[in-house]
């Protein structure tokens, strides 16, 4: 008999991650700096844009680094605010002004770019 050397916890988080990938469901993590102003409308644009094009497709974590610091160094993240789509795959990373709608729907896909 073989076993899962991950566990039985990393088995069902693959899983769900699967489903959610069926789906067409977002994961998306929001990297701030504070609550600064610029912070605040980063969180206010994105959860809109959210609620508009995702209503109940997405999971959305706000990470402040000021606080969790450790997590700039382990998802590489070098500049606040960045959102980062990590799924549906492809990953993407958008840095900084994210008050262009347009900008911010592209890089998650939701809006075809203009060529």
């Amino acid at each position: 008999m073989k076993t899962n050397p991950a566990g039985p916890d990393s088995m069902a988080a693959f899983e769900q991650t699967l489903a959610q990938i069926d789906e067409g469901h977002y994961v998306l993590r929001l990297y701030l700096t504070g609550h600064t102003s610029r912070s605040l409308k980063a969180v206010q644009v994105v959860k809109t844009l959210c609620e508009q094009y995702l209503k109940g497709r997405y999971d959305l974590e706000v990470v402040d680094l000021c606080e969790e610091p450790e997590r700039a160094q382990v998802a590489q993240i070098i500049a606040a605010p960045t959102l980062v789509k990590e799924l549906p795959l492809p990953l993407r990373r958008l840095i900084g002004d994210l008050t262009n709608t347009d900008r911010v729907l592209i890089a998650l896909d939701l809006k075809p770019r203009k060529d």
